[in-house]
């Protein structure tokens, strides 16, 4: 058989055999991209409404532009060669093996820049809320506390009572009972509006100390994901595949061409070194930046150390007064005249609202110290 009938039949299982090859690593390569849409939608299950809305946007975003690096480009077009050969008609396809690379690293770009917010947001909320949730249990125990009084008073008015029936007591001397009852029926009603005025969400139980290294973690990742997305401009290498056709004068001459060509920026070491500063200096920022995690967890720090001041200053005073109301009711113990048993009473009431005090200050600083070591 002759060579010239042949050559037509070589050529064209050559490129059918190259469009195959083609085709086989860009089905590999879309099925390697595409297993982290599956991986992302799983993840966001994890996470609360606001995370999950972002992360979806977030990732609908970066899918586009990932489809958009590693689909291959359709060319078509006339080319006038300026060796002096006929016109030809040129179509195929093109890509780029550094944007498959790219559409890769978007995806991961954006699971990372998804982690870091889910991490950011959940840390931000615990330390948002972190004191209003301690003032919440702290009015709770308030309202245990004056409802114990109030139990107590009451059966100190029944005493009373019996007291003023057999004509012990005089009414004005009860009075001071009234009055302790009014002030606790007044503490509680503002204590109970209180609690229901704070808003505190569902918080984690890990410490926050967890909760912030996990959020300077996946900064750290999200970071590098970046710095790996930016390095990939410094290269590239093109590829072209497709078929000529010879138009003017106009014969059957199929054939087909392939084109490779490779470029790499000289500056990619400065480039590498400026993106490596930047990821630095961001990490600097982020630790003074006025409303990021790690600072509002350094002034919720100082806050926490300012509070158990306070509360242990409150305390000792309550107890020095508590030492001299039991004092002076020792001195009255077996009061057998008027004038002892109403000082009695003015003393056991005031000793009442004490306790309400005393308890309070005692849970309020127990409470912040416990939240204090077991988060930083």
């Amino acid at each position: 058989m002759p060579m010239s009938n042949l050559e037509p039949k070589v050529k064209s299982r050559t490129f059918q055999r190259n469009v195959s090859v083609g085709f086989s690593i860009a089905l590999l390569l879309v099925t390697t991209v595409y297993a982290d849409d599956v991986r992302v939608s799983a993840e966001n299950r994890n996470r609360n409404s606001d995370q999950q809305t972002y992360c979806r946007y977030l990732t609908e975003q970066a899918a586009a532009q990932r489809d958009l690096l590693i689909a291959p480009n359709a060319v078509a077009g006339i080319t006038q060669p300026n060796t002096g050969l006929p016109m030809q008609a040129v179509w195929g396809v093109s890509g780029n093996l550094s944007n498959v690379r790219k559409g890769v690293l978007t995806m991961d770009a954006a699971r990372k820049n998804c982690e870091l917010y889910a991490a950011s947001t959940s840390t931000q909320q615990d330390i948002q809320y972190a004191l209003p949730n301690l003032e919440k249990q702290a009015l709770q125990n308030r309202l245990e506390l004056i409802q114990q009084a109030t139990d107590s008073l009451d059966a100190l008015t029944a005493t009373t009572r019996k007291m003023l029936e057999a004509q012990n007591l005089t009414r004005p001397m009860a009075f001071a009972l009234q009055t302790t009852k009014i002030k606790l029926d007044a503490d509680r009603s503002d204590t109970q509006t209180k609690v229901v005025s704070i808003y505190t969400p569902q918080l984690s139980d890990r410490p926050l100390k967890e909760l912030l290294a996990e959020k300077q973690s996946r900064e750290v990742n999200e970071q590098k994901a970046v710095d790996k997305l930016n390095r990939q401009n410094n290269w590239y290498v093109a590829l072209s595949l497709g078929e000529h056709q010879q138009i003017d004068p106009w014969i059957d001459s199929h054939g087909t061409y392939g084109e490779v060509s490779i470029s790499y920026n000289l500056a990619s070491h400065t480039i590498n070194k400026h993106l490596d500063q930047a990821a630095n200096a961001y990490d600097d920022w982020k630790k003074v930046q006025e409303g990021d995690v790690i600072r509002n967890a350094e002034i919720l720090k100082q806050q926490l150390a300012d509070g158990i001041t306070v509360q242990d200053g409150r305390l000792k005073a309550l107890q020095e007064e508590q030492k001299q109301i039991e004092s002076n009711l020792q001195l009255v113990t077996s009061a057998d005249t008027t004038a002892a048993l109403d000082f009695r009473n003015q003393l056991t009431t005031a000793q009442l609202l004490l306790q309400v005090e005393i308890g309070d200050a005692t849970f309020r600083l127990d409470h912040l110290r416990e939240f204090l070591k077991k988060n930083f």
